[in-house]
């Protein structure tokens, strides 16, 4: 199987409902936290994919129906009562196969961290079945790794950086978090 279709079966994988534990480390505060989040995902239509592509003033791509697209809602709940409900629409478009690894943008009609159209970057690779995208926000540069154990098991590794001046390494972290998602 080439790269091209572990994507797309990594993301066949994904759809359905999903319970996740996680724990985040608030390293400015030297805070830890638990959560618990339920999420479903969906495949989204072409006339989304176009929307998504539109939100973000991206051009428009060829063969829509090909490019791994999906509606993510999820609700949240944190150890002290916190709760957090959020939908979205992403949409993942390839640039550039090298060795395996695919790599391109990540695109959203409402972000995580900043509650607007965002474009990322994502890296793929099939070896290891693992998705990694990387978001520059205003303030923060947010690293998001899934890995797929198995088909109902996902590992979740994100570590939020202090955005750096330009041309410098990013190395304060001020958030690092682990979950493990199970498909319901």
């Amino acid at each position: 199987m080439d790269s091209v279709q572990q994507f797309h079966q990594f993301f066949e994988h994904c759809v359905g409902s999903w319970t996740t534990e996680r724990t985040y480390h608030y390293l400015t505060q030297q805070e830890v936290e638990r959560s618990r989040t339920q999420f479903v995902i969906n495949p989204i239509a072409p006339e989304v994919k176009a929307r998504v592509l539109s939100d973000n003033e991206y051009p428009s791509q060829p063969c829509l129906d090909e490019l791994p697209g999906f509606h993510l809602a999820f609700d949240t709940v944190s150890e002290k009562g916190e709760e957090v409900s959020q939908a979205l629409n992403m949409l993942f478009v390839t640039h550039q196969q090298d060795n395996g690894i695919l790599v391109g943008d990540y695109l959203r009609d409402r972000a995580y961290e900043e509650a607007k159209p965002m474009v990322a970057k994502f890296r793929f690779d099939p070896v290891q079945r693992e998705l990694l995208m990387t978001t520059t926000y205003t303030r923060v540069v947010a690293v998001d790794s899934i890995t797929l154990v198995n088909p109902t098991l996902r590992i979740r590794k994100i570590v939020t950086y202090r955005r750096p001046e330009a041309d410098q390494p990013m190395d304060e972290v001020v958030l690092v978090g682990f979950g493990v998602e199970q498909k319901q």
